[in-house]
C-alpha cells in the first residue's frame, strides 16, 4: 500500500511538474514584453522632445528675424506704405506666434506676446506721426463751449439740445490716435455700440466702464477693455489680440486669435480662439464656447482671416499656476446650463 501510494504521489509530481515550468516562460515573455513596450515609450517621448526642441530652435530664429525685420520697418518707414507693411508683416508674426503655442514653453510665449504688444503699440504711434495735423478752429471752439459738447446720438435716439446724447469719445493714451484708436472712456451704466464701418481694422480701448453693455459689430484690429465693472462686452470677430485687465463681474463674448486676461475677477467670457487663452493674477474666469451673432458676421470673419473651424475656447494657459497634473482653480469651464444668455 505505502509503495502504491508513494507511486501515485510520484505521478501526481509528475504531471505537476510541466505545467510549473511552462509558467515560467510565460511570466519571462510578459516581463519582457513591458520591458520592451517601456523602452519604446521612452524611445518616443524623446524623440517627440527633439522634435519640440527643433520646432521651438525654428520658432525662435523666424519669430527673431521677422521681429527686427518690422521694427527696422517701424523705425525707418516715411510713408504709410511702408507702416502698412510693416503691419501686414506684424499679422504674420502673430499668425507664426499662433501656430507655435502648443510647444512653446509658458515663459517664452510671454516674451514673444510681450514683443507683440510693444510692435503695436509702435506700430500705432508711427501712424499717428504720419497723419497731417489739424489745424485749430477757434471759432468751433467757442461755439462748442456756448452750447454744450456735441457728440453723435445711437441710431433712432432723439436729441436733446445741449445734453450729450451718448458717451464722450475715447481721450487716446500714450500718444496713440483717433484716426487708428476709438473706443469709449469714464462710462455708467449706458449702452455703448460702434457700427462696422467705425472699426474697421481699428484698435479698440474701453476704459473705465462700469454697468454698460458694449456692442461692437464689424472687424476691429485689437480690443482692449480695462478698469471695467459689471459690463457686458459683445464683440465681432477681431484679427489679433482682445485684452482685459483690471476687471471684474463682467460678461464678453469675443472672437479674435489671442485672449490675454489679466488681472481680472469673476467674469465669464463666451470665446472663439485659434491659439490658446491666457490668464494672469486673475480668480474666478469661466470660459464658453462663443455664441453671439448679428447680421453680416459671416462676411466681418472673413475680413477677419479668423478661421471659424478653429476654436481652442477651453484650452487656456495660467501663467499662475505651473502644475501639469492638476486643474488650475482660477478658471473653470462654463456649466451649459448657465451658457443660455438673450444678448439682445
Amino acid at each position: 500500500m505505502e509503495s502504491a501510494g508513494c507511486s501515485a504521489a510520484a505521478a501526481n509530481g509528475a504531471m505537476g511538474s510541466p505545467r510549473d515550468r511552462s509558467m515560467v516562460p510565460e511570466r519571462l515573455q510578459r516581463r519582457e514584453q513591458e520591458r520592451q513596450l517601456e523602452v519604446e515609450r521612452r524611445k518616443q517621448k524623446r524623440q517627440n522632445q527633439e522634435v519640440e526642441e527643433e520646432k521651438s530652435d525654428f520658432f525662435a530664429a523666424a519669430f527673431s528675424r521677422e521681429q527686427a525685420a518690422v521694427g527696422e520697418l517701424l523705425k525707418s518707414g516715411e510713408s504709410m506704405e511702408q507702416l502698412e507693411e510693416a503691419a501686414a508683416r506684424l499679422q504674420g508674426l502673430q499668425k507664426l506666434l499662433n501656430d507655435s503655442v502648443l510647444f512653446l514653453a509658458a515663459y517664452d510665449l510671454r516674451q514673444a506676446q510681450e514683443a507683440l504688444t510693444r510692435l503695436q503699440a509702435i506700430l500705432a504711434e508711427r501712424r499717428q506721426e504720419l497723419q497731417p495735423k489739424k489745424r485749430f478752429a477757434f471759432k468751433t471752439r467757442r461755439k462748442d463751449a456756448a452750447s454744450g459738447t456735441k457728440v453723435d446720438a445711437g441710431p433712432g435716439a432723439p436729441a436733446a439740445e445741449g445734453v450729450p446724447t451718448s458717451p464722450p469719445p475715447l481721450k487716446e493714451e500714450g500718444g496713440i490716435g483717433s484716426s487708428f484708436v476709438c473706443g469709449f472712456s469714464n462710462v455708467e451704466s449706458q449702452a455703448l455700440e460702434k457700427r462696422a464701418e467705425e472699426l474697421h481694422q481699428r484698435d479698440v480701448l474701453l476704459t473705465d466702464l462700469s454697468k454698460c453693455t458694449i456692442k461692437l459689430y464689424g472687424n476691429p484690429n485689437t480690443v482692449r477693455l480695462a478698469k471695467a465693472r459689471s459690463c457686458t462686452l459683445l464683440c465681432g470677430p477681431v484679427s489679433t489680440s482682445v485684452f482685459l485687465e483690471d476687471c471684474s463681474d463682467c460678461v464678453l463674448a469675443v472672437a479674435c486669435q489671442q485672449l490675454r486676461v489679466h488681472t481680472t475677477r469673476d467674469t465669464r467670457i463666451f470665446l472663439q480662439v485659434t491659439s490658446r487663452a491666457i490668464v494672469e493674477d486673475c480668480s474666478g474666469i469661466q470660459f464658453a464656447p462663443y455664441t453671439w451673432s448679428y447680421p453680416g458676421i459671416d462676411k466681418d470673419f472673413e475680413g477677419s482671416g479668423l478661421d471659424r473651424s478653429r476654436n481652442n475656447w477651453n484650452d487656456v494657459d495660467d501663467f499662475n499656476w505651473l502644475a501639469r497634473d492638476m486643474a488650475s482653480p482660477n478658471w473653470s469651464i462654463l456649466p451649459e446650463e448657465e451658457r443660455m444668455i438673450q444678448w439682445d
